[in-house]
């Protein structure tokens, strides 16, 4: 069992390294990692539809999609992540409860009353405080789970607040639980990095081959070709999203109520509808078909409208009001 170290506190570059150790090292792996503030999807679900876009675009969080299903779930430096990559039988490699059961075995020896419940997850007093989702990639399983220790609650329970009215679509919905802080149940004082080394030693005792061992240079600038190619593109972040329905109402006080139905295949904008009663001095059917075919996104959306003089089309209404109505 490599214990492999991890530094990085990009989410980019973390969910890359996933997906590098799974394919490219040939010993099974176990790595502890954290993200600076950023939201992470599942492979299965509309992106749009899981998070706040506003409060996400205020605060510049990057928003990333992983290999494995489940809902979204928020990071910060006070969330710590753990992965197991195992080698085994494809009829056996999906374990939930092994995979957590060191995590388990910490917090009991620390007195917490920590348990295993439902599908995948791991509660304390019924609340929630990890999730865990796997992948499987041949006769591979990559295992990892979110471990709240002293996340901020508000940003967690802020970032991920969507408005489900907006869309309609088959994609995985995210199940929003009751959630506490590990930190909240501790019986003396500790950081998230002491809690992190009681996990890593427990992994050495537990699996007395463990040896450690760092990402080489070499390493890194793979793992950084698939940043680069893959984990920070607006393709897999959000055109990887099944297909949906959006739907949203504005009213401002210039321009009155305008309503956006659009329906989203791959990612590009197709069957674009605006509605409403506001003036104007152009056919909106121009900006309608200028918007078909285009992705949905809001720099490529912007560089359309740059044709355009939006209060021909919207008396009294901006841009950025405009496309507030899109997201």
């Amino acid at each position: 069992m490599l214990i492999v170290k991890r530094h990085n506190t990009d989410p980019y570059f973390n969910l890359a390294t996933e997906e590098y150790v799974l394919k490219n090292f040939e010993e099974d792996s176990f790595m502890l990692w954290r993200n600076a503030p950023c939201i992470i999807v599942g492979k299965h679900q509309n992106t749009l539809a899981e998070i706040n876009t506003d409060y996400v675009k205020e605060h510049n969080i990057p928003v990333v999609r992983r290999l494995s299903g489940g809902g979204a779930v928020f990071h910060d430096l006070g969330n710590l992540n753990f992965t197991f990559i195992q080698t085994g039988n494809k009829e056996s490699l999906i374990d939930f409860r092994k995979y957590t059961e060191p995590i388990l075995e910490v917090l009991q020896k620390m007195g917490i009353d920590a348990k295993f419940e439902g599908r995948n997850d791991l509660t304390i007093g019924g609340r929630k405080f990890s999730g865990n989702a796997e992948h499987l990639w041949k006769n591979k399983v990559l295992h990892h789970g979110t471990l709240l220790f002293s996340a901020q609650m508000p940003d967690l329970a802020e970032a991920l607040r969507a408005n489900p009215l907006k869309f309609q679509d088959k994609a995985v919905k995210s199940v929003r639980s009751r959630v506490t802080n590990i930190s909240e149940h501790l019986k003396s004082p500790m950081d998230v990095i002491q809690f992190a080394t009681l996990i890593q030693d427990h992994i050495g005792v537990k699996y007395p081959d463990a040896r450690m061992i760092e990402l080489s240079p070499d390493d890194q600038v793979k793992i950084q070709e698939l940043v680069t190619g893959k984990y920070k593109t607006w393709e897999w972040n959000f055109g990887y999203s099944p297909n949906y329905n959006f739907r949203k109402v504005i009213r401002t006080e210039k321009s009155g109520t305008i309503e956006f139905d659009i329906d989203v295949h791959n990612g590009t904008m197709l069957h674009v509808k605006i509605f409403g009663d506001y003036f104007n001095r152009f056919d909106t059917e121009d900006i309608e078909s200028a918007l078909t075919g285009i992705a949905h996104n809001e720099k490529s959306i912007l560089e359309v409208l740059a044709r355009f003089n939006i209060e021909d089309y919207f008396s009294g209404l901006s841009i950025k009001e405009f496309i507030g109505g899109l997201f």
